[in-house]
């Protein structure tokens, strides 16, 4: 895991071999984040990490000046990871982390976010209802973007506020913008 950019560029990562999460690649993540960055102040933003795994997009995120990420992962050994990361890269308050359920957290979330980030694993029993969940909820300001990292299987151009898809290799990212402002 390497953060692409921002003032922990270059900085490396390696979770346990032991880790069920499937990070987005490198070449994946510094593609997308290039798109983004034409319509993304990352110093203004605030940002939400849904199963965030090894953290790669939360770190990703602090590193290029988010003054607010909250990354959710329940899983024990992953949000631990998470943490001795943070305490390396000695991140304050920038990034929050909340151990529990991504379901959980998307019922009981009362605050709104300019950028949302989903990497759920692909054989989740509930996929679909990620980004449904996120819409009813209301989690996204007016004009934020939400990106939801998934296989070929899954074709979400029908959605109302879908707004664009890209393909990196294996790695499909479907990104959506709440158009209200």
């Amino acid at each position: 895991m390497r953060i692409i950019s921002g003032k922990y560029k270059g900085r490396r990562f390696d979770p346990p071999k032991s880790f069920k999460a499937r990070p987005t690649t490198d070449f994946a993540k510094e593609n997308i984040f290039n798109v983004l960055n034409n319509s993304i102040d990352w110093e203004e933003t605030t940002a939400l990490d849904l199963f965030g795994g090894t953290g790669s997009i939360s770190f990703e995120l602090v590193s290029r000046g988010c003054p607010r990420v909250v990354c959710v992962e329940k899983n024990f050994a992953h949000a631990s990871f998470i943490e001795k990361t943070k305490a390396e890269l000695q991140i304050q308050s920038e990034l929050m982390l909340s151990k529990m359920d991504v379901f959980s957290y998307l019922v009981h979330c009362k605050e709104k976010f300019d950028f949302i980030f989903a990497d759920p694993p692909y054989d989740l029993k509930h996929f679909e209802d990620v980004p449904k969940l996120v819409f009813e909820k209301e989690l996204i300001k007016p004009g934020g973007i939400f990106i939801l990292e998934h296989s070929k299987d899954y074709n979400y151009s029908n959605h109302p506020l879908f707004e664009d898809q890209r393909v990196y290799g294996s790695v499909n990212f479907s990104v959506f913008r709440n158009g209200s402002i």
